[in-house]
């Protein structure tokens, strides 16, 4: 699942070693952004692990009822209308910039 927030860009995925301990692990490009998570409803999050070499440098896991439990946390805290320019007030221009080039490509869906 991609999810991209007023906070941060996550992959949260289940991974083989997530099976048996009921783990999900939240991937980011960005170490900040999983900070965020976790001060934003998710400090059951493990250490944040930085891979150089993976697709995602970042990567940390928890539990995966807590991940369920920060989610619903980012929809309860919406409070705008505007997602593109609540992200330029919390996360500044650049990551805004960022996410309107998402929101073009994947407008090719609407428009094919």
């Amino acid at each position: 699942m991609w999810l991209i927030t007023t906070i941060g860009f996550y992959s949260i995925v289940e991974k083989p070693w997530d099976i048996q301990g009921g783990t999900l692990t939240v991937r980011a490009r960005a170490r900040e952004d999983l900070e965020a998570l976790r001060g934003a409803g998710l400090p059951e999050l493990g250490e944040v692990k930085e891979d150089p070499a993976a697709d995602y440098r970042f990567r940390a896991q928890a539990p995966r009822a807590a991940v369920a439990r920060a989610v619903q946390a980012q929809v309860d805290a919406i409070d705008y209308d505007n997602f593109k320019s609540t992200v330029g007030k919390r996360q500044g221009h650049a990551r805004a910039h960022t996410y309107m080039g998402v929101w073009e490509v994947l407008h090719q869906i609407q428009e094919n």
